[in-house]
């Protein structure tokens, strides 16, 4: 082996050890996920026996189920998501009013209210638009999963 050869091996040596020792000690940044957003929201109150339930679901399919006792976290599979969101565009949720009342109050009335994509609707007993009516059913099948210990929805999964 040449001394030039030897030299030049060195040399490519300490560049590579210059080069890499930039990199010691530099932690890599993560970029944190941004935080999910509000995919439906959901109340129903009042009745006779003062009801409440409050049902959140998360764009990724993380929800909170709570009620006057407890509070239960759930998790739906996109089937489930697609299925409410298919309701609500169905129901076309956009064009709805705001406000649906009772024609007459009532001591046992339930009042319902649903938000999404930045509109809520709220609706009484008695005064429920025929096209809201599936939606509903299905918001309060998914909040009555909270208090059973078998889940007979089969898109939710509950932590109890």
């Amino acid at each position: 082996m040449s001394i030039k050869t030897w030299i030049f091996g060195c040399a490519c040596i300490v560049v590579v050890a210059v080069l890499l020792s930039g990199c010691i000690g530099q932690k890599t940044q993560t970029v944190p996920e941004p935080a999910p957003s509000v995919f439906v929201e959901y109340q129903r109150t009042g009745g006779i026996a003062g009801m409440e339930a409050h049902l959140v679901i998360f764009d990724n399919g993380a929800g909170v189920i709570s009620g006057r006792s407890a509070n239960t976290d759930i998790v739906l599979n996109k089937t489930a998501i697609d299925r409410i969101s298919a309701l609500l565009n169905d129901a076309q949720f956009s064009m709805l009013q705001t406000n649906y009342p009772a024609p007459r109050g009532g001591a046992d009335l339930v009042k319902y209210s649903i938000s999404y994509r930045g509109k809520t609707v709220t609706v009484e007993d008695t005064a429920i638009p025929p096209a809201i009516q599936p939606v509903l059913d299905e918001l309060n099948r998914i909040a009555g999963s909270a208090g059973t210990q078998k889940i007979d929805y089969p898109f939710v999964s509950v932590k109890l």
